[in-house]
């Protein structure tokens, strides 16, 4: 082959441009995997099966990013999509198409892949994935956003690969009847009083966005609408928060109007969670994350726990009763208010909450509690720093149970433990997030071998 034919052969496509591709696998992360000519091109929207118009958003050397734009050939496999709103396939539900047997062998699949091939780890149980026990209806939290629609105002999400479009929605499934209730009628406050939804580009405009919650368990409702700092009817929701304009962000001064605090009951305990605090979007399957925490935990009711990451307490309270003592430590100071006032609650003396980041606070905190037998990792998708890593192996516990929403963040930090002497002894997924990609997992690690 010339030179010339062969620069052709492999020459990659450009942004913007459109192919005609047939998926034939699925990427970590949920995209659609073709290949045209040896080249590889990762297509957002597509499952095994399909023949996509794909349009290439970040072509590169050896691979392109695409999205697919449109269906030309479903799948055999692929089934019909339920949650669409104004023609287009949820963007919160992009494995819709994917029958949900399917999704569990590829999220399990994909656990064990980034463990092996990103970890280089091998010898511990790979169990059987925990399936999702509703797969629609699920979610006690979204969030949407405004833009120019019906009567001058739109609330949903963005359309795929669009900032500057709002999709319309007026049942989402993956919320509950009552939280889009609620959503609807922030939206109908909205046209009635003619308030106007802020535009990046031109810098005008009031709504932003806005965030329903839902106490599954206690069925209450609450509602945070963000704004730019401009003057409008009082909406009818419990939290108003002022964003500075162009920023597109949901973070700012927050006034209360309503309920200040959602209020839920998770594992047989009452919490009450503040807007900024991080809660498990899933209620029901956060109770059986927690279980199996628990279990890989394997108190008996004497050893000393560290909560790491702890959020308001949910995973330390639900173990309280089975340890001697439990140590939360969390970096956002509302969060530990709120793990206080849920100990208080519940009546739990021997759990104790202090405010500080793994980086800087646990050399402190190993100085006032001593040496933990658990230590619990909950962390961002980011996983842990090699400096966190350094710092928890500084602990010497026995035990180290790590609740990863990540797996390919959790593969090198299981690997930085197991380099430092601890074994990796089982792995459980667990599907929080049915008809989307994102899993999570428990991983038990025991000093020694």
């Amino acid at each position: 082959m010339s030179t010339a034919a062969s620069e052709a052969k492999t020459a990659r496509p450009r942004k913007g441009e459109r192919l005609e591709v047939e998926i034939d696998s699925l990427a970590f992360g949920g995209r659609g995997v073709a290949r045209v000519d040896g080249y590889v091109v990762f297509v957002a929207g597509g499952l095994p099966g399909d023949l996509v118009r794909a349009e290439i958003t970040k072509p590169k050397k050896r691979f392109a990013e695409a999205r697919a734009v449109e269906l030309l050939r479903a799948g055999a496999d692929r089934v019909a999509d339920r949650c669409t709103h104004e023609g287009e396939p949820c963007p919160g539900a992009p494995w819709q198409g994917l029958a949900y047997e399917q999704q569990l062998i590829e999220k399990r699949a994909q656990v064990d892949e980034a463990l092996r091939r990103i970890g280089e780890l091998d010898g511990y149980e790979l169990e059987q994935i925990e399936p999702a026990l509703e797969q629609w209806r699920y979610r006690n939290k979204l969030e949407y956003s405004f833009g120019p629609g019906e009567d001058g105002v739109a609330l949903g999400f963005h359309a795929s690969g669009r900032w500057d479009l709002v999709i319309g929605v007026e049942d989402c499934l993956l919320a509950s009847e009552r939280g889009n209730a609620a959503r609807n009628a922030v939206r109908e406050w909205a046209r009635a009083e003619r308030v106007a939804p802020y535009d990046r580009r031109a810098g005008t405009g009031v709504l932003c966005n806005l965030a329903v919650r839902e106490g599954r368990r206690t069925g209450q409702i609450q509602t945070r609408l963000a704004t730019t700092p401009k003057r409008f009817p009082k909406p009818p929701v419990d939290l108003h928060t002022v964003v500075d304009d162009g920023s597109g962000g949901s973070e700012g001064p927050t006034g209360v109007l309503g309920e200040e605090r959602l209020r839920e009951r998770l594992c047989g305990l009452d919490f009450e969670i503040s807007h900024s605090a991080f809660f498990q979007t899933n209620t029901e399957m956060a109770e059986r994350l927690y279980a199996v925490a628990a279990e890989y935990a394997g108190l008996s009711g004497s050893e000393r726990v560290f909560d790491l990451y702890c959020g308001i307490g949910t995973i330390g309270l639900t173990m309280a009763a089975d340890a001697g003592e439990v140590w939360g430590l969390e970096i956002v100071p509302e969060a530990i208010a709120d793990a206080e006032r849920n100990a208080e609650r519940n009546g739990i003396a021997n759990a104790r909450f202090l405010a500080g980041s793994a980086r800087t606070g646990l050399r402190p905190l190993l100085e006032q509690a001593g040496r933990p037998d658990v230590v619990l990792l909950d962390p961002p998708r980011a996983g842990l720093s090699q400096k966190i890593v350094r710092r928890v192996l500084e602990c010497e516990a026995k035990r180290i149970v790590y609740v990863s929403c990540n797996p390919t963040t959790l593969a090198p930090n299981a690997a930085q433990l197991v380099e430092a002497g601890y074994t990796l002894r089982r792995v459980r997924p667990v599907d929080m997030f049915p008809q989307t990609p994102h899993i999570e997992c428990v991983a038990l690690l025991e000093k020694g071998g």
